[in-house]
């Protein structure tokens, strides 16, 4: 089953796109949990992990997992944002964790749509996942922000990191890029030698690093440091512009 939490049109706030208007379709569903990236209450329910906590926990939203069944749903829903847009802005499919529905045929039918209509399509994944690229050859024109987890996110290595995933990522694709979530604490620690870990083999695959903060108090807590680590290791400072902008908004 392919679920649809939420669509939205919105700016791109993180990574290589940002500022660039974009369509959002956040999918349902996470094969990690990041217990260490936030503490929430959510109707009367503490919960820990990602700030996507509509994508991640059907128990407690499950009235907003919407189940598509058939492609020209999503198609149609894309349609209803284009039709007062005259330019052909970025599509991102993120979530939750999109593939796990890299091989749904709804899902993969519409990205053929969407590469077919000459869209530039970006799919946020935790690089966990490893796709067939021979039989799935839609996918080799899309860009892939490879959000990998690094310590800080309270997943053990062996959960966090797949580099038969990411290697098939980055050599069947033109262009996908890093992007890693960072505070104070792991900065201090082993920010720096996780990151090699894993970007290491791939000297040519741009890497941004990004601010970790879901509301603007935490943000501007760990932009600075962030910022001066890119300056010394030679890494992309990425900020989280739609925080910045609208702080735990919904839909942005």
């Amino acid at each position: 089953m392919l679920y649809l939490v939420e669509h939205f049109y919105s700016i791109q706030g993180e990574g290589k796109f940002t500022g660039t208007p974009s369509i959002f379709f956040r999918f349902g569903g996470c094969n990690l949990k990041c217990p260490s990236f936030g503490e929430y209450f959510i109707k009367g329910t503490k919960i820990f992990g990602c700030d996507s906590v509509r994508a991640v926990n059907r128990k407690l939203f499950e009235e907003e997992w919407q189940e598509i069944q058939k492609s020209e749903t999503l198609i149609a829903i894309l349609q209803e944002h284009l039709e007062n847009l005259d330019f052909k802005p970025h599509i991102v499919l993120t979530g939750g964790e999109p593939l796990l529905y890299w091989r749904d045929e709804v899902f993969y039918g519409f990205v053929e749509y969407l590469i077919a209509q000459g869209f530039i399509v970006t799919i946020e994944t935790n690089a966990t996942i490893e796709i067939d690229f021979a039989n799935f050859p839609a996918y080799k024109d899309v860009i892939f922000a490879l959000a990998v987890k690094l310590s800080n996110s309270g997943e053990p290595y062996e959960r966090r990191v797949n580099k038969k995933a990411i290697d098939a990522i980055i050599n069947n694709t033109a262009y996908s890029f890093f992007k890693f979530t960072l505070n104070r604490g792991i900065i201090e620690m082993r920010a720096y030698e996780e990151i090699v870990d894993i970007v290491g083999e791939y000297p040519e695959v741009e890497v941004f690093c990004m601010p970790q903060g879901d509301r603007i108090e935490i943000l501007r807590k760990n932009d600075k440091v962030v910022a001066e680590f890119c300056m010394i290791y030679g890494f992309i400072y990425s900020d989280r512009l739609q925080v910045r902008l609208w702080n735990r908004e919904k839909m942005r």
